[in-house]
């Protein structure tokens, strides 16, 4: 009897690390679609704007068409609650990307996503100064180890290129940041509606929110705009987000932290084949210290 207890311990632990093993695969595979958004982005050459419009409108559809056909199309039936929430994160969604498509253009994909993903810090602020969370030395130190190893990764020119387009770049990355990190608190207010619901509400909305933008700003020419855009919608968005849900579900915050940083790491490996923007060593060391710092305060957060 007690043969057949360890049989079936041991084949427990087996499916346990053969679904973590699944969802850290989903993250990873989100993660670098996700890296490749500033690609589409430069290629369609569309004002911000008309990206963040495109992106919505195909977004919303390739995401209520995987509900339909997956059969998770109850998750999008929201309440009141939900849909308050559902409408001040997809407004803030639409600040955040419009923001972050205008750091693109005027610094660079890598610079541009690398700002941005000093989000957690402002997640761990926000918690302690208005939620009461614990201040701990280990998560200042870490905070301060991220805006370091920030400043490493952006390199000397941050401080010596004075130029105002790639100052204001930085300062749209930065909002675009704090944009985001209010969606993901706002998010933590509610229990009733899945992540995927919730993309899928935001995109919508989104969608509805710019609807009139083409049509005083004009419609893109050209079809190679069009396929970008489409792809832009698809592949770092849609596809993207049911990877990325999907492997959160098995994983721990400290894990979602670390394997969050796939996003700016392809990325960056996306602007130096695309667009041959390379980063020195020095800068690459800086990335690395974001990642081990970040994984700190997701790690601590996580106990």
């Amino acid at each position: 009897m007690n043969r057949v207890y360890q049989g079936l311990g041991h084949r427990n632990r087996n499916t346990q690390d053969s679904h973590a093993a699944q969802s850290v695969g989903l993250m990873v595979g989100g993660g670098m679609l996700l890296g490749t958004v500033g690609l589409f982005v430069e290629m369609a050459g569309q004002a911000p704007l008309t990206g963040v419009f495109f992106r919505c409108v195909i977004a919303a559809l390739a995401l209520i068409g995987y509900a339909v056909v997956s059969g998770r199309g109850k998750e999008l039936r929201i309440g009141r609650h939900g849909f308050v929430i559902a409408l001040i994160t997809g407004l803030l969604m639409v600040v955040n990307w419009t923001l972050f498509f205008a750091a693109i253009g005027d610094t660079s994909i890598a610079v541009a996503t690398l700002v941005f993903h000093v989000q957690p810090l402002w997640v761990m602020a926000y918690g302690m100064v208005f939620l009461g969370e614990a201040r701990s030395v280990r998560r200042t130190l870490a905070a301060l180890i991220v805006l370091g190893g920030l400043a490493v990764a952006l390199g000397p020119t941050a401080f010596v290129q004075a130029q105002g387009g790639y100052v204001r770049g930085i300062g749209f990355a930065l909002l675009a940041s704090i944009s985001y990190a209010a969606v993901t608190l706002l998010a933590k207010t509610q229990r009733q509606m899945s992540a995927f619901a919730l993309a899928t509400w935001q995109c919508g909305i989104g969608a509805l929110v710019l609807a009139w933008w083409p049509w005083l700003h004009g419609f893109p020419h050209g079809g190679a705009s069009w396929g970008w855009l489409v792809g832009l919608g698809i592949v770092p968005t849609a596809v993207a987000y049911v990877l990325l849900y999907s492997g959160m579900r098995r994983l721990q915050a400290g894990q979602i932290a670390i394997l969050q940083f796939v996003y700016p790491v392809t990325a960056i490996l996306v602007d130096w084949i695309a667009f041959d923007h390379r980063l020195s060593f020095t800068q690459w060391l800086g990335v690395v210290t974001m990642g081990v710092a970040l994984w700190m305060v997701g790690r601590r957060a996580s106990r």
